[in-house]
């Protein structure tokens, strides 16, 4: 799945275009690896995302194209805030 769709999905950033425009800046690295916007993401990958000070850092634990709200949070693992 591309990064900025996974973003979106696990609602970690609100909207799609935002999404892109955060990877554009280059705020989001994958791996350890700064990311675009169409870089494949895959369970156990670690995502990194800036937000001004602070570091948001998780670990993909699933991959779906559609969840619910309440289910989101269950995509990911927070390793680091």
């Amino acid at each position: 799945m591309r990064l900025d769709k996974f973003l979106k999905v696990s609602r970690l950033i609100k909207r799609r275009t935002v999404a892109k425009d955060v990877c554009t800046a280059g705020k989001v690295s994958v791996n350890d690896r700064v990311a675009k916007a169409g870089t494949e993401v895959a369970v156990g990958d670690e995502i990194a995302i800036r937000f001004g000070e602070k570091t948001l850092v998780v670990e993909v634990l699933d991959i779906k194209e559609t969840v619910r709200a309440n289910e989101a949070d269950q995509l990911y693992r927070i390793i680091r805030q």
